[in-house]
């Protein structure tokens, strides 16, 4: 692996890194309480698959997938730290969970999206399935993608 790519945190340190970009992102930027935060879904025994992104060896990305039902996975917690956005980091994110997800048999992706990466999404391929809803104070849309 080199010093900057995109991989699924499968130690606990890569783990912890992914969590520490995610809390930078949503607790201490945007203001998401840590509660709505972390779930059942981050315990180390837990199904989700975290992947975490690696610039020049340090934290800058993370994402998590998990079924959401029979062939549908759940894209969540995508978040890239400020000072590495624009360089192309969720998209890279997002192509290594789309992999990951064709892999575990996923046909289509379903994603809670904040509405300010609404066009980042679509730029995915990703449609808007539903009208904005709140989410943790922030106004978030449904979109999916089939694989």
């Amino acid at each position: 692996m080199s010093e900057s790519d995109v991989r699924v945190a499968v130690t606990e340190g890569e783990r912890d890194d992914a969590f520490a970009v995610r809390k930078a992102v949503f607790v201490d930027e945007q203001g998401v309480d840590e509660e709505l935060e972390w779930d059942e879904h981050d315990d180390p025994d837990a199904e989700a698959v975290h992947f975490v992104a690696y610039r020049d060896g340090d934290p800058v990305g993370a994402a998590r997938l998990r079924e959401y039902e029979p062939g549908v996975g759940k894209v969540e917690r995508v978040a890239v730290l400020d000072s590495a956005r624009g360089e192309g980091w969720g998209r890279r994110l997002m192509d290594a969970l789309e992999t990951e997800a064709r892999e575990r048999g996923f046909d289509s992706l379903l994603l809670h999206g904040q509405t300010t990466a609404e066009g980042f999404y679509h730029g995915l391929d990703y449609e808007t399935t539903s009208d904005e809803f709140d989410e943790a104070g922030i106004p978030h849309v449904e979109m999916r993608k089939s694989l």
